[in-house]
């Protein structure tokens, strides 16, 4: 009977996490990586870049008796632990990150609506509450919006990325 599998956090060499990533997966340890695409600067252009959400960490669905081949991954450094066990990431939290890295727009999306003005009539197009129409209250650090939403007489505030709403023409409503 195999014991079982759980989650655990790996720290690694710092810049080797897709590497890790490679060398676990080729041994048959199956392993998470997040990975956000961002716009990066240079002098010269603009590159979408694919990095880590956590740098320097890969997390692996192990038993303990794996421990060791993966301790032997060149770049792994250790697992992170708490006095001196290897802390289990539950389940429900790798499923967080995960849903967190489907949701992720990178930044070049943030540009996405950026003419909306307050004031302004939007439709939430995404999400659990797609298809609601609220008034933009205002801008929020330029990617997300803070619409408020008109029930049952009174107002409530949602905080939601730009990305999921669009303007209504005013002829629209």
């Amino acid at each position: 009977m195999n014991p079982a599998k759980h989650w655990y956090a790996l720290y690694v060499k710092s810049r080797s996490e897709k590497k890790v990533l490679m060398q676990l997966e080729d041994q048959g340890i199956e392993a998470f990586l997040p990975l956000v695409t961002r716009i990066k600067q240079w002098s010269d252009r603009k590159k979408k870049v694919e990095e880590p959400l956590f740098k320097s960490y890969v997390f692996v669905h192990s038993n303990e008796k794996e421990h060791y081949p993966i301790l032997s991954v060149h770049g792994v450094v250790r697992f992170v632990t708490f006095e001196r066990k290897a802390v289990v990431v539950p389940d429900n939290q790798i499923i967080a990150i995960k849903r967190y890295i489907d949701d992720f727009r990178e930044e070049e999306n943030s540009l996405k609506n950026a003419d909306l003005k307050e004031g302004q009539m939007v439709r939430i197009v995404a999400g659990p509450l797609m298809g609601l129409t609220g008034r933009l209250k205002s801008v929020n650090n330029k990617k997300y919006l803070i619409v408020y939403i008109e029930t049952v007489g009174q107002y409530i505030s949602v905080n939601i990325p730009r990305t999921k709403v669009e303007p209504i023409v005013e002829n629209e409503k």
